[in-house]
């Protein structure tokens, strides 16, 4: 026989734990994307504190107008350029001077992630029209951040060509920005690269000297900081990459100077970019250029340097001769003497030569320029 005995003691423990942990509350049901709109534009980004300069001033321009007769004028408008270089600010300055012109535009700003993101929700949801509605009939504007995030993705590449060819076919603007070329983001249909191109394409590069000056005293005087103009140039001399970058070094040394109560002087900036970037190398040789453009186009240093004439040698040469007297200043004798020992009319014949395709906007030649100019950071 088995005898069972119950502990009083138990019970009342386990009921005292069942009352001291309620059971969970039950999950939320998944909520629907947010519809994007003209809440999503930044109230930060307009073309009234956009800095122009030589690198971004193609670009400007094409926002500029695009933003003044939408639908009309430069659609598509393709943006492309180096992370922190502008390109969400202008796209942003797009969507808020079509708003002032008229504000019951309706504008759809929206990464391509997010675009992703709800098209693969609709389809999972059977939401597909009420996506389609949204995208194609009930959009006057379409501005789309990062369309490269779509590469490799044919579904969603397929669902945004005929959303692209319903917009433009009812003359609705459309903007887009990348991180390269149309014709350098791999794995996107060509038909996608052709439409791209069928517009204005406009590239936004490193800012150079003045122009980062210019933001440097922009945003100071934005966030109320008192920038000495000693200050301003070793900082712009030293970050060079991407203007977020040059932004953000500002911020910190004025966050630092407040903070420990100190004077936003030139040491107290040299004393910070120490302790950021300590062994950072600031000035850009032509050796770097050689090496870079080397690297673009795929040839040996050894052929850049030679006398070889065929245009798979010679226009990588012309394009590194080109960057070199205009981002350097190196003098025509001194160019041919590193290239190889070349007389400086060779040089001087180089960079006419390149001066024009930029004058009769060669895609090759500005596609070129653009990529290593990035990544160079000048």
């Amino acid at each position: 026989k088995v005898r069972w005995e119950l502990d009083e003691t138990l019970r009342e423990k386990a009921q005292a734990a069942r009352e001291s942990n309620p059971p969970p509350a039950p999950r939320a049901p998944r909520a629907t994307p947010r519809a994007p709109g003209t809440a999503d534009l930044s109230p930060k980004y307009r073309f009234k504190n956009f800095v122009v300069g030589p690198a971004n001033q193609l670009a400007h321009a094409a926002s500029v107008a695009c933003a003044s007769d939408p639908g009309r004028r430069y659609n598509p408008l393709f943006i492309y350029g180096g992370v922190g270089l502008g390109k969400t600010h202008l796209v942003n300055a797009i969507g808020h001077s079509i708003m002032q012109r008229n504000p019951r535009s309706r504008i759809l700003y929206v990464s391509a992630e997010q675009f992703t993101n709800e098209f693969i929700w609709s389809l999972q949801n059977h939401q597909i029209n009420t996506f389609r509605e949204r995208y194609r009939r009930q959009c006057d504007v379409l501005l789309m951040d990062d369309i490269q995030f779509l590469a490799g993705r044919e579904q969603t590449q397929e669902e945004f060509f005929h959303t692209f060819n319903a917009l433009y076919h009812s003359d609705k603007q459309i903007v887009v920005t990348s991180d390269a070329y149309p014709h350098q983001i791999s794995e996107m249909q060509e038909r996608l690269i052709s439409r791209f191109q069928s517009g204005m394409v406009a590239d936004v590069q490193a800012p150079e000297l003045d122009t980062r000056i210019a933001i440097l005293q922009q945003k100071a005087e934005s966030e109320g900081i008192e920038l000495q103009s000693e200050v301003a140039l070793f900082l712009a001399q030293s970050v060079r990459s991407n203007v977020r970058e040059l932004e953000g070094t500002l911020l910190r040394i004025a966050v630092k100077a407040e903070l420990l109560g100190l004077p936003m002087n030139l040491e107290l900036a040299k004393d910070t970019m120490r302790m950021v970037i300590p062994s950072q190398d600031t000035e850009t040789s032509v050796e770097d250029i050689q090496r870079i453009a080397c690297a673009y186009f795929g040839i040996r240093l050894a052929d850049l340097k030679s006398r070889r004439r065929h245009r798979a040698v010679s226009f990588p040469r012309m394009i590194a001769m080109y960057i070199c007297r205009q981002r350097l200043g190196t003098s025509y004798p001194e160019l041919g003497e590193r290239f190889g020992g070349k007389d400086h009319t060779t040089v001087i014949s180089a960079v006419r030569k390149i001066s024009g395709l930029i004058e009769d906007q060669d895609e090759r030649v500005l596609g070129a320029l653009g990529a290593i100019e990035r990544k160079l950071g000048i």
